[in-house]
């Protein structure tokens, strides 16, 4: 009995790993028919909260987008924010493109940075509004990509980021955590139809949003991301990805701030889907070696099956990094090693408390 359960397990987790990453293999939005009706007016809304390192490219990107009817709305919740004399800056620079910061902080919610966007989405113009994170690297056609992957089941289009440009083994281990782990599994539930939202963009239509309460309805969840998937599929909607990814600069990193993040989205995770987080402690590829491990000792399979596990297992992985073109050499390859070993220890960490610090602000309490 027990060697058929550690063999059954081993079997189904090696085997969701595959498939979960021949899910997430790169496939490109369907292109714009030809007869498609007009393009709807975009408004783009990016909330921003002091300056991080690559915050005058990624702003900056902002204003080279490829798509006709769209306007830029920047929101800050004090005037004194170091990063509204760069926007005031960037603006000035592309007087061609209409684009404004707004100031003020609306309390809706425990979300400080839902709180930020709030002001925004009451001044955007547009059809659709696409709330955009500051430290997201935009390309040209970054509209046009989540316009054109609305369908008629379409209720949110969001994207997770892709880690890119880590400048040392920190960095290395958050693209880890971002890339072939949170991605993969992200793109995997979109290509089986059940897509579920990241905060990094959400590409929302108007009036679906203010029918379901607005911005502030986004509140009733530990993270807007969370919420957002709950009010689209309460309506029977579907929330869909962009696909590829868009990066996000991630440069150096200390421990201490990549562990925050992951433990900080773990306790996201708990709160807004806490069946799915029940599950989380089976991921990676520790359990599956274990019960290898089992099964070789018992004498129910060769030794030869753990000098192969990590091959298949980390082979399909660096494979699909660099399918996606994301960091995939040595060092990413040894952050990936340390990001499986923490796994556990995150999960773990996760269940003894709710709240977490968001730029000075307790979230969750």
């Amino acid at each position: 009995m027990l060697v058929t359960l550690l063999a059954v397990f081993a079997v189904v987790a090696i085997g969701v790993h595959l498939l979960s990453t021949a899910l997430a293999w790169p496939r490109r939005t369907r292109p714009r028919a030809a007869d498609a009706p007009p393009r709807p007016a975009v408004s783009l809304v990016r909330p921003v909260c002091g300056l991080d390192a690559f915050d005058p490219e990624t702003l900056a990107s902002s204003f080279g987008q490829d798509y006709p009817d769209h306007e830029i709305l920047f929101c800050a919740a004090a005037a004194d924010d170091p990063a509204v004399a760069l926007l005031e800056e960037l603006i000035a620079a592309h007087p061609e493109v209409p684009a404004r910061i707004l100031i003020g902080d609306d309390r809706v919610s425990a979300n400080p940075k839902l709180n930020n966007l709030v002001k925004g989405f009451a001044a955007a113009r547009g059809e659709w509004v696409a709330m955009t994170d500051a430290n997201l690297l935009l390309t040209p056609d970054y509209l046009r990509r989540l316009d054109d992957t609305r369908r008629e089941d379409t209720g949110l289009v969001s994207s997770p980021p892709a880690g890119i440009r880590p400048e040392n083994l920190w960095g290395a281990l958050e693209c880890a955590f971002l890339n072939s782990n949170q991605a993969r599994w992200q793109l995997a539930a979109d290509a089986l139809g059940i897509g579920f939202a990241h905060g990094k963009t959400l590409f929302w239509n108007r009036a679906l949003l203010e029918s379901g309460g607005g911005p502030a309805a986004l509140g009733h969840d530990l993270a807007e991301d969370v919420a957002s998937t709950k009010l689209v599929r309460a309506r029977g909607l579907k929330v869909r990805l962009a696909r590829p990814l868009f990066g996000q600069p991630i440069g150096r990193r200390d421990f201490g701030e990549v562990w925050g993040r992951q433990l900080r989205w773990s306790r996201i995770r708990r709160a807004g889907f806490p069946a799915i987080f029940a599950l989380e402690i089976l991921q990676g590829p520790l359990p599956p070696f274990a019960a290898l491990a089992g099964l070789v000792g018992l004498g129910a399979a060769p030794g030869l099956a753990l000098a192969a596990f990590p091959l298949v297992w980390y082979g399909a992985e660096i494979a699909l990094a660099r399918a996606h073109g994301w960091p995939s050499g040595p060092r990413d390859i040894a952050a990936m090693l340390l990001r499986d070993a923490l796994l556990p220890a995150l999960w773990v960490v996760t269940l003894r408390r709710r709240t977490f610090t968001w730029r000075g602000s307790v979230v969750g309490a």
